[in-house]
């Protein structure tokens, strides 16, 4: 599997997590690791809340969600896995991520340049790929009515070649939940479930999907801020 190295040398996996991955529970002060299925049987339950937006509320305990907009792309009983897509990395784009991987990244500038995204603590050397459902390769999870999320070098490759999605977001990274612990969070106010709005996700910049999602909802966010930045 190819890799992308960022400034300092680190070597960063350009894409790709196994078929069972590690959730990783991220309380503040301590953690452990928990096994989900990348593919879930009862996903859609309305009791689960996959292809929803997750919007951090102002006072998040945990300050490296201030201001993040998770895509929720798995939920079930075993935990739940997310892509923040709020911030992006200030000095690495797509096109380093293409050269270490071993990919011609062609000449493209909204491919060259395009940024890339913060998508949580855990595995940050690990990339994924949110893209419209317009393309689809081995292993792409259908994240309804959000996206779809790939993370194999085809959808890298497909991308460079101009054969790609249509629409798509890059991350290093990404959030995941233990067993009970995002029903938990969302008790303790920590998030909102927004509506999984396409349109903010492939056409607001990072820095705006928070603000943008928040609008969409109907709640104005400096209101917000004002009422409960001190929860």
């Amino acid at each position: 599997m190819g890799t992308a190295a960022d400034p300092g040398g680190r070597r960063l996996a350009a894409t790709g997590v196994n078929r069972s991955a590690g959730a990783t529970r991220r309380r503040a002060g301590h953690s452990h690791r928990t096994g989900f299925r990348l593919v879930c049987p009862g996903m859609d339950s309305p009791n689960f809340l996959a292809g929803r937006l997750l919007l951090a509320l102002p006072g998040m305990f945990d300050p490296r969600f201030s201001r993040a907009v998770v895509a929720l792309c798995i939920h079930d009983a075993n935990g739940a896995f997310g892509i923040n897509v709020g911030q992006h990395h200030d000095d690495i784009t797509f096109r380093r991520v293409l050269e270490d991987a071993g990919i011609p990244p062609g000449d493209r500038p909204e491919v060259l340049d395009a940024p890339v995204h913060l998508g949580g603590p855990v595995e940050p050397q690990r990339g994924f790929v949110l893209h419209s459902p317009d393309w689809g390769g081995a292993g792409t999870v259908a994240v309804d009515p959000l996206c779809a999320l790939s993370f194999s070098h085809d959808v890298l490759r497909a991308i460079a070649e101009g054969r790609g999605p249509s629409q798509w977001l890059f991350a290093l990274g990404y959030a995941g939940w233990g067993e009970g612990q995002l029903e938990e969070e969302l008790h303790h106010h920590g998030w909102h479930v927004a509506a999984g709005r396409s349109d903010i996700l492939f056409e607001v910049p990072a820095a705006q999907r928070w603000t943008r999602t928040w609008q969409a909802e109907g709640i104005d966010p400096a209101l917000l801020a004002h009422e409960t930045g001190n929860a």
